[in-house]
């Protein structure tokens, strides 16, 4: 649904406009609070519909939305430092990495001491119908189907997106899954102009993503910021397939290729099997950390920046997400949530939102 990449358009948009005036006049001369809101991609459905549901109660807030990629999303406030009351991204642990490490210059503090994972999913492949060799593909071999020279494959940049350096998990894991070392090497060998670094030592996987990472001449493989670019491109028959969220896939009604639970980083019993996998970043679009994710249950995380110009606000707002209205619009979407959500640093959380969370671990 090319109307999907429309709506987005039109809240960046919205976004700019909102934030560079400050506020936006009603016809009676009152001016609304906006509430400024950047999301990963993937959150584009679900969060919209909570905007709308939140501004029906709250007649007096302008919700803007913003969605990036998710690490393109917390880089808004570490390294442009625009003014934002609530980030919300597809991997939580993307919180601690870059905002607990970094300061705010103007405060000294850290961007965030807290967070909570509210949301997880499934990672899948997406396709339509007409794809190739989709009467042929499936859970077994998929791998073998999209290595091949003529189908395009849309992956975000693990540089920007989680779900991009998930992808490249899901490739080495599925070789110890299905007992086949080539998996990787004939999926990625040779499709960037600078190669991935794949090593395996010890039961640990470790793969490193150059600084410059672009396709090759002549690549079937398809990259993009977001993943809400690689759906266009799906959608448009621009690519044959895509690494994608379950939710997102429903969204779309596209089909899809439901990947074992070993793959598909959704699985909680199966945290060890997921750990064996590490992808590194090797570039330092960060001044003072370095980006290195390990295989972990997808987990989405939620908080409000110690910069934020609405927190209270802010706070109401994860509230009603984190509640019966929001958690039923989220549902209804297709997006599979944590309740109660998890909290790291509890005692650092708004009051409002501790009774909504729980510390890991808790009964």
């Amino acid at each position: 649904m090319l109307i999907y990449r429309r709506l987005l358009n039109i809240l960046l948009i919205t976004t700019l406009i909102g934030i560079i005036s400050g506020g936006c006049a009603p016809a009676n001369g009152s001016r609304k609070t906006q509430l400024v809101i950047f999301a990963a991609s993937s959150l584009i459905v679900p969060f919209t519909d909570v905007e709308k549901a939140f501004e029906a109660q709250h007649p007096d807030v302008d919700v803007q939305a913003q969605f990036h990629g998710s690490i393109q999303v917390i880089r808004q406030v570490t390294d442009l430092h625009v003014p934002i009351d609530v980030i919300a991204t597809a991997d939580a642990s993307l919180v601690p990495m870059l905002m607990y490490a970094m300061n705010d210059p103007n405060t000294g503090k850290p961007y965030a001491n807290w967070y909570l994972r509210f949301a997880t999913n499934n990672l899948a492949i997406a396709y339509r119908p007409d794809s190739k060799y989709a009467n042929e593909i499936n859970a077994d071999n998929w791998y073998e189907i999209l290595s091949r020279p003529d189908v395009k494959v849309g992956i975000t940049d693990p540089r920007f997106d989680a779900s991009g350096y998930r992808a490249l998990m899901v490739f080495a894991l599925a070789q110890e899954y299905y007992h086949n070392t080539d998996i990787f090497a004939h999926m990625f060998k040779r499709k960037f102009t600078f190669p991935l670094a794949f090593f395996r030592e010890a039961g640990q996987t470790t793969i490193t993503v150059p600084e410059i990472l672009e396709t090759a001449p002549g690549s079937n493989i398809v990259l993009r910021g977001a993943s809400i670019e690689e759906m266009d491109l799906l959608e448009s028959g621009d690519i044959d397939y895509a690494f994608e969220y379950e939710s997102v896939i429903q969204q779309h009604q596209l089909q899809m290729v439901h990947l074992p639970d070993q793959l598909n980083l959704g699985a909680d019993h199966y945290a060890s099997f997921y750990r064996q996998v590490e992808v590194d970043l090797n570039f330092q679009r960060f001044a003072t950390v370095k980006p290195q994710f390990t295989g972990e249950r997808i987990g989405y995380g939620i908080t409000i920046p110690s910069n934020a110009p609405h927190p209270d606000l802010a706070s109401e707002f994860i509230a009603f997400l984190l509640g019966a209205d929001g958690r039923a619009i989220l549902q209804s979407d297709h997006q599979p949530l944590f309740v109660p959500a998890i909290a790291d640093k509890y005692a650092n959380m708004p009051v409002a939102l501790q009774a909504l969370s729980a510390p890991p671990n808790s009964p």
